[in-house]
């Protein structure tokens, strides 16, 4: 990868109330970017390659078309998540799915949620609602300086990702979906 590969930089956290956090977001004269639209979340693989890495291809489909995501391996500056970001958006997300599987590749995992989304002096926040509760994600270079202004402390950010959280959640819910899935 060249040194001027996007990075991206992000908190999550989970949030026990989105409304509380989206009043003080307005409070802060935050700017709401997109309500909150439901987002299917395809997770793409070849032989498990990018699982071992510790990277990620994810096919994000929502309400504005779809967006193919590579993530490379990530790595933790004082609890935020730093690493290579790359994206492209598509109008046709199943022809790009098809493309992804005609060379090899397969879709090994999916989650969903709904997410809305809010912008401060560069950072964005999603509060997410998911299968498995909500979350806040703060994603930009002052993320963890806006994070503390809304209560979260940096060094408690949650490190796994949807992927293993969910994982980890059905440990304790053998009977939960195989996918993190909406009922």
């Amino acid at each position: 990868m060249s040194g001027d590969a996007p990075l991206e930089r992000e908190l999550k956290f989970p949030c026990p109330d989105l409304g509380e956090l989206r009043e003080r977001l307005r409070g802060l004269e935050a700017e709401r970017l997109r309500p909150a639209s439901f987002e299917d979340n395809l997770v793409l693989d070849r032989d498990g390659r990018l699982v071992a890495a510790g990277c990620l291809l994810r096919l994000r489909i929502d309400g504005s078309g779809a967006r193919l995501t590579y993530k490379g391996p990530a790595s933790f500056d004082a609890g935020v998540k730093e690493r290579v970001e790359h994206e492209v958006r598509a109008d046709d997300a199943e022809a790009l799915r098809k493309i992804l599987e005609s060379v090899g590749f397969e879709i090994v995992d999916r989650y969903q949620k709904y997410r809305e989304e809010w912008q401060l002096g560069g950072v964005v926040v999603a509060l997410d609602h998911t299968p498995i509760g909500d979350f806040a994600e703060f994603e930009g270079a002052a993320a963890a300086r806006l994070a503390r202004r809304c209560g979260f402390d940096a060094e408690a950010a949650e490190r796994r990702n949807y992927l293993e959280l969910y994982e980890d959640f059905r440990a304790g819910h053998p009977e939960a979906p195989a996918e993190m899935v909406f009922p």
